[in-house]
């Protein structure tokens, strides 16, 4: 078994994250330590009733209520997998794996040693493993949590695998709804991760609030508006930027700046808010052993100017764009999420001390196999082929109330 699990295998993973603005699936191929290739991406945004569903939900613990949501999230994460692997020309048995992230609704990280948190992530394994006929992994933070970690962030191991050639110290910048950096130093091992702090989330809160718009686009609105100095000097004072790190944030943690800006004009409660995003990196690197000799950003805040201009200016250091390194920046943590499935099949650790605060290097997931059939011959390394039946097939084999509903808009090994 150790032998075949050593061999590249090709994963399909999957990023819906807590900006809820859709999903984002990437193929990959990989023995969990190296990648050996990358497939094509896609991208679906979530349908604006689902979206605003999904932002209510957060910080709610977990309730009956979210079974229908659950469910239906699911569905449309089988309609992304299904929409990749046309656009790739494959069948599902072509695809050893599936890595599901699934949508965050509360994650309550611990505050000291010795506590263990709490984190509730839907996500319906089993059902997407049968809809698709491919296995899936998902549940990658229960783990972590569970022997007290911060359960976040997760893709460090695979920033480390990518920046393998580039020049150390590096920081590479995650800005989604929270925004996360991994620093990485020029000796072996040397990796430091945590959530700095909100990263688009609250400027999306804003913008949708007063304007109805889904994000600021191309950083336009704080561009014309005046940062406020006093109100950003008294969120920089929260306890959370002297917290030693790793240390891992909530969606929800920094909602009240919201209340703060509602006294000041629109354009000047945006610039303000993206100012605290660019601040509170500032705080970070005061956690870093050495300054950064590049600091690479991806996520949604890649696409904001203002914002990567003022990284620039506060942290006086080179900044750049992952994709100018080559990088997918928009598919980095789907791509993340095919590497840790494969960790994750493989028992690897996923997370360690210095990312998370687990008391170890651990690895984590939970397996969901197709119904009613075996593993797929590609992970086993068997001859033959296997029956596989096309999603329109298993959908006509359902009732019509168990069918998925499709919209048109946009760790341990397996024996």
């Amino acid at each position: 078994m150790r032998q075949i699990l050593n061999k590249p295998l090709w994963a399909l993973g999957l990023m819906s994250g807590t900006s809820a603005d859709g999903i984002d699936a990437a193929l990959i191929q990989t023995d969990g330590i190296t990648v050996n290739a990358f497939g094509p991406t896609h991208y679906v945004p979530y349908p604006k009733t689902l979206r605003n569903q999904i932002l209510k939900a957060y910080g709610r613990p977990p309730g009956s209520e979210e079974t229908l949501l659950e469910r239906v999230i699911t569905e449309h994460h089988a309609d992304v997998i299904f929409a990749l692997l046309e656009k790739a020309q494959l069948t599902p048995s072509e695809v050893d794996l599936v890595g599901f992230h699934g949508q965050t609704l509360f994650h309550k990280p611990p505050r000291q040693k010795g506590e263990i948190g709490e984190t509730h992530i839907i996500a319906d394994g089993p059902l997407l493993a049968s809809l698709t006929d491919i296995p899936v992994i998902d549940q990658f933070r229960l783990n972590d949590v569970a022997h007290g970690g911060q359960g976040a962030p997760l893709v460090p191991i695979f920033h480390q695998a990518l920046s393998q050639d580039l020049p150390k110290p590096i920081a590479i910048l995650n800005i989604g709804g929270v925004a996360n950096v991994t620093w990485i130093g020029a000796e072996e091992g040397e990796m430091l991760a945590f959530d700095t702090g909100p990263g688009n989330g609250l400027i999306d809160d804003w913008v949708r609030e007063n304007r109805g718009l889904s994000w600021d686009e191309g950083g336009k609105i704080a561009a014309m508006g005046q940062v406020n100095g006093t109100i950003l000097t008294q969120w920089l004072s929260h306890p959370y930027f002297t917290q030693e790190p790793p240390k891992a944030l909530d969606r929800k943690t920094f909602v009240d700046c919201l209340e703060d800006v509602r006294s000041l004009p629109f354009e000047d409660g945006v610039a303000t808010l993206t100012a605290f995003t660019v601040a509170c990196l500032e705080k970070a690197t005061e956690h870093f052993p050495q300054k950064p000799l590049l600091w690479l950003v991806a996520g949604g805040g890649a696409h904001n100017p203002t914002l990567l201009q003022m990284i620039e200016e506060r942290l006086n250091a080179q900044v750049k764009k992952a994709s100018d390194k080559g990088w997918n920046g928009d598919a980095l943590e789907a791509q993340a999420f095919g590497f840790l499935a494969v960790r994750s099949l493989r028992n690897l650790p996923l997370t360690f001390p210095g990312t998370t605060g687990a008391p170890a290097p651990l690895s984590g997931g939970r397996v969901s196999r197709p119904f009613n059939k075996d593993l797929p011959t590609s992970i086993l390394n068997f001859e033959g082929e296997k029956d596989i039946k096309s999603f329109e097939s298993f959908r006509e084999e359902l009732g019509p109330d168990q069918r998925p509903t499709f919209l048109d808009e946009g760790g341990a090994i397996l024996k």
